[in-house]
């Protein structure tokens, strides 16, 4: 038997525009296969293409109007049948036949007159090595989509672990930790209108929350002050930008490299008297200054140990004040035309907000 006593029968379609031939290999064929029959090339076209395709073909060569090259190129070019082995079936065994069919994706050749047996064993060679390589595609579909899962819930991990770390830090100055969620929107919006490209601002995003990990490192009669700073308290208060990118330290991971890098400049100020490195105008990383802005803006904004929050337009003004001194004034611009939409933010993300 050439097929399980429960298995399906396979279907097979012989195409060939003589009626003999397509007798004696049906009379070969159908005490083991469903056997369908076309007597043209459009005809077995058209039945490749139906509702209930065969699972192999065996293919005339000479036929009128569309010889068996045409059909083959027809079926190997069409994604709905490209897949469905193709024998040739010819009189003629000339070499340079045999490989022009094998280049159109023809899987075998069977020359006229058939061998019952040859027939039925090309036959159920061929169709289990279809069944083979369709289990195999099957099965790499399958571990693709999960490693595409794995991949997704592992960078997912990776992301919500970044941004707790970043709030981690904020607990220690703010009892909701909502200043990183907010910020960082307020930074992805101004990065997107500010000419950067999603993925650009995606990065961004998910980097800022990272901004502020060196006041880990910050003791809380200097951090939780409710009074002004001393000179040398607000030196220490400084330290807090390099200590933030040594705990990052440097890494391959886009994201936390990022990280390491708004951590150390978004204290810096256009007209260089920033901190920790003063830089100045554009040698300060554009991450690091549209950080700033964000970052400024939400602290006014927000209640703190040693101030009540700032109305949004108040804000704002101190933001368009800042332009050209502590802010990039082409990015300040930007983010004041884009009020709606922080307020929108602020709504969203106002736990911590008068």
């Amino acid at each position: 038997m050439l097929d399980s006593v429960n298995a399906p029968r396979k279907t097979i379609l012989i195409v060939d525009d003589l009626s003999e031939n397509l007798d004696v290999l049906e009379g070969i064929l159908s005490p083991y296969y469903r056997v369908q029959v076309a007597i043209s090339g459009r005809l077995a076209i058209r039945v490749a293409l139906s509702s209930t395709p065969p699972d192999l073909i065996l293919l005339d060569v000479m036929m009128p109007e569309m010889d068996g090259y045409a059909v083959c190129r027809f079926l190997k070019n069409d994604v709905r049948t490209w897949e469905i082995p193709i024998l040739f079936v010819t009189a003629k065994s000339e070499e340079e036949n045999e490989i022009r069919g094998f280049e159109m994706g023809a899987a075998d050749y069977l020359i006229k007159p058939v061998s019952s047996a040859i027939v039925l064993a090309r036959v159920k060679t061929h169709l289990a090595l279809h069944d083979q390589r369709k289990l195999l595609a099957d099965q790499v579909a399958v571990r693709t989509a999960q490693l595409l899962v794995q991949n997704m819930e592992l960078a997912e991990t990776r992301q919500e672990v970044i941004r707790q770390l970043g709030r981690a830090a904020e607990y220690r100055d703010n009892e909701t930790g909502m200043h990183v969620i907010r910020m960082s929107r307020y930074v992805h919006l101004l990065a997107i209108h500010a000419g950067l490209s999603e993925p650009e601002a995606e990065l961004l995003m998910l980097a800022a929350p990272m901004h502020d990990l060196g006041k880990i490192g910050i003791p809380d009669h200097i951090l939780l002050k409710p009074g002004n700073l001393t000179v040398q308290e607000f030196s220490v208060i400084q330290t807090h930008c390099e200590m933030g990118y040594r705990i990052i330290g440097t890494q391959n991971c886009n994201i936390l490299s990022l990280g390491g890098l708004v951590a150390l400049t978004h204290h810096e100020k256009w007209n260089g008297s920033g901190y920790p490195a003063k830089l100045s105008g554009e040698a300060i990383p554009v991450m690091g200054r549209l950080t700033a802005i964000g970052d400024v803006f939400d602290a006014l904004t927000s209640v703190r140990p040693y101030k009540k929050a700032w109305s949004v337009d108040d804000a704002l003004n101190v933001i368009a004040q800042g332009a050209g001194e502590q802010f990039d004034p082409r990015l300040v611009k930007v983010f004041i035309g884009l009020k709606s939409e922080v307020v929108e933010i602020m709504q969203q993300y106002q736990d911590d907000v008068v």
